[in-house]
């Protein structure tokens, strides 16, 4: 059976929910449990937070990429797991106008579906008792979604708490806890939201202090008697491989790739071979494809242009088998990268592509890529479901589109993607496009 859960959420972004899901996981763990934690929509980044914190990899649920049955069949994830402990994205009823595989990517979707309670974080920094209001609207917005309570955030002081929770009473809503101000426990940014978790110096004892943060001020015993949703375990939908072995690009300048799809990878029989282009390394010339996820190249463009062994085996390797890049790794493919300081660094080559980050532009969306080339293991004319997110502007795409591309709302997107054959039957493809889900 997959055990019980709870699903932490917000009104909006930037209210304190990562932070008390991390607290929430650490302080559970530190008594002995074991949790399972997911994370409802596109993120790469909480993600990894989450798994630091668990010791149990994070799993992203999105309902406007997948279906039912594959949202139900990750869910086995949590087997063996004590409890469960869901992160939402943005506010919980935010999500497209028009729905996708299962729902519009609402975390509301995910929560009717699973059946996890809803706990909501509300930044009540300015208000007393009309926090009550914002309260009362989420637990009757969705009748399928079921609020267990509250936590109020950035508490000024046990006056105001008080006054707060004087209006909760009122409204008839459940507070599970107050936290204070506490700046010792807040997350650095940057323009990709928080910074990555590999690269957080003191990541232990954060989430140990943001632990004992939560256990102080939050009922941890009311949490665990809210949780619900405890199911039969759905076989999980078998997810094809690229290849049968795959070197796979991993560092601080290549991270992303969604945990559910290395998963799935393996679970169908895949090997994956890590290497890192920052440390010069080559990708396994046995390899049947080189993966090269996304991440950061823009704030490593000097070491990867300066990487000569790595430019040299990529470029051997690429021509005689194919190589895939997304995002990140669809721009070290590239001519050039222009960093935001606007010095150009020679990438690999493999495809015309010139970009640049000295003209910003944020790119953010779902996508739906309509294949017009081989992406292995997919053929052309298959409908993949992804996302978008950047700030890389595109000077130069010359080489031919790898997909026709549209957003959420159906509109032709000139993020393409491309595609190359090269001298010895190779091909390279890469887009911006990161592939969450193949379309049922």
């Amino acid at each position: 059976m997959i055990p019980k859960g709870i699903l932490i959420v917000a009104p909006a972004s930037g209210t304190g929910k990562t932070t008390l899901t991390l607290g929430v996981i650490a302080a559970l763990r530190a008594r002995g449990l074991s949790v399972q934690p997911f994370k409802s929509g596109p993120d790469y980044i909480d993600p990894a937070f989450h798994s630091a914190a668990a010791g149990r990899a994070s799993v992203n649920l999105d309902s406007w990429a997948m279906g039912a049955a594959m949202l139900q069949g990750l869910a086995q994830d949590a087997l063996g797991a004590d409890l469960i402990v869901a992160e939402g994205s943005m506010g919980l009823f935010d999500g497209v106008a028009q729905v996708g595989a299962f729902g519009t990517g609402a975390s509301a979707d995910i929560a009717s579906l699973m059946g996890w309670p809803v706990v909501l974080v509300l930044d009540v920094g300015g208000q007393a008792q009309s926090a009550a209001a914002t309260a009362l609207g989420f637990s009757v917005m969705r009748k399928d979604v079921k609020i267990a309570g509250v936590v109020l955030n950035k508490i000024a002081s046990p006056r105001h708490q008080a006054l707060v929770q004087d209006g909760m009473a009122q409204a008839g809503i459940t507070v599970f806890g107050a936290l204070p101000k506490n700046p010792a426990i807040a997350l650095p940014e940057r323009h990709l939201g928080l910074v990555q978790a590999q690269e957080h110096g003191d990541l232990d004892q954060f989430l140990a202090k943001a632990g004992a943060f939560v256990a102080q001020h939050v009922d941890l015993d009311a949490l665990i008697a809210a949780a619900s949703g405890a199911g039969i375990v759905v076989p999980a939908q078998p997810l094809r491989p690229p290849a049968q072995r795959i070197a796979l690009a991993r560092d601080a300048a290549f991270s992303f790739t969604y945990p559910h799809l290395l998963d799935g990878w393996r679970r169908a029989g895949a090997e994956i071979f890590p290497f890192s282009p920052l440390l010069d390394e080559s990708p396994d010339p046995s390899a049947d494809i080189v993966w090269l996820a996304g991440g950061y190249p823009e704030l490593h463009a000097g070491r990867l242009a300066a990487a000569q062994n790595f430019r040299a085996a990529m470029q051997d390797f690429a021509a005689r088998k194919p190589v895939h890049g997304e995002c990140g790794g669809y721009m070290a493919m590239g001519a050039g990268l222009i960093d935001k300081a606007g010095t150009r660094h020679e990438m690999l080559g493999l495809l015309g592509l010139e970009t640049s980050f000295a003209q910003r532009k944020m790119h953010l969306g779902y996508r739906a890529a309509h294949l017009l080339a081989p992406l292995p293991p997919y053929a052309p004319n298959t409908l993949l479901r992804g996302h978008e997110f950047h700030y890389a502007t595109i000077l130069s795409q010359p080489d031919a589109p790898l997909a026709m591309v549209r957003d959420a709302n159906g509109a032709s997107v000139a993020e393409t993607g491309s595609t190359r054959l090269q001298p010895q039957g190779g091909r390279a493809t890469g887009s911006f496009f990161h592939l969450i889900a193949e379309a049922a």
